[in-house]
C-alpha cells in the first residue's frame, strides 16, 4: 500500500479500530494538551508499508499531556490506572511533559508538541489525538516524509550536542528496527552537523 501524506496516515488510523479505541479511551480522561505518540503511529505506518498482515506489538502505548499545575509522577500513574480500567490489555505509559525535562535533564518544554519535536528521531516525532468532534488530528513537527520513506534520522535537537548524538546512536542500536522492518534505512550522526547513510 502507498502512503503519500498526512491524509493517508489519518485514514489508516481511522480504519484501525484498535487504534481508535485507544484514542477514544485517552480522550475520555480530558487531559490537557494530550497526544498518543511515537511508536503507536510510526509502527502502524511501517507495518502497512511492509505489507504485514499482523500488527507488530509495541512495548508501550505512549500517552503524553502537558499540565504544569501538577507535575507529580503519582498523577501520571493515576491516569494509567484509569486507562487500564477502560482497556486492560494495553501497555499504557502516561507522561506529563511538564515534568519530563527534569527526568531528561534539559530545559523545560513549552507544550506537548514542543516535547514531540525533541524526540530522538524524526520518524518517531508524531502524535495523534481526537478533537471535540472525534476527528483525528495528526501532529508531525518534522513532517511525515522520513517515516513514509522508511528513514530513521535524528531530529535537529539530537544533532545539537555530542551527548544527545550519543543518546540517539545508542537508542537506534538498542531498538534495532531493521530486524523487524527490513526496508528501514538508518542514518547515523557523524558529527553534530552531518549525517551519513549506512548501507547494509
Amino acid at each position: 500500500m502507498v502512503i503519500k501524506d498526512e491524509k493517508d496516515i489519518i485514514r489508516l488510523i481511522k480504519e484501525d479500530e484498535w487504534m481508535m479505541d485507544i484514542l477514544r479511551a485517552v480522550k475520555s480522561l480530558n487531559l490537557p494538551d494530550w497526544w498518543v505518540c511515537a511508536g503507536f503511529v510510526r509502527s502502524k505506518i511501517w507495518d502497512v508499508l511492509h505489507g504485514f498482515k499482523e500488527r507488530t506489538p509495541i512495548p508501550d502505548v505512549d500517552v503524553i499531556y502537558f499540565d504544569d499545575t501538577n507535575t507529580e509522577e503519582a498523577e501520571e500513574k493515576k491516569f494509567e490506572t484509569r486507562l487500564r480500567n477502560i482497556l486492560p490489555n494495553i501497555p499504557w505509559s502516561v507522561k506529563n511533559e511538564a515534568r519530563m525535562h527534569v527526568v531528561n535533564n534539559i530545559p523545560p518544554y513549552s507544550s506537548s508538541v514542543d516535547a514531540i519535536s525533541k524526540f530522538p528521531e524524526t520518524a518517531t516525532s508524531l502524535g495523534v489525538k481526537l478533537d471535540e468532534k472525534d476527528k483525528i488530528i495528526l501532529v508531525a513537527p518534522w513532517g511525515v516524509e522520513d517515516v513514509i520513506n522508511l528513514e530513521v534520522k535524528p531530529t535537529p535537537y539530537f544533532k545539537e550536542s555530542k551527548e544527545r548524538a550519543q543518546i540517539y546512536e545508542e537508542r537506534i542500536t538498542k531498538k534495532n528496527w531493521k530486524d523487524i522492518w527490513y526496508k528501514v534505512n538508518v542514518f547515523h550522526i557523524e558529527n553534530p552537523y552531518s549525517i551519513s547513510k549506512v548501507r547494509k
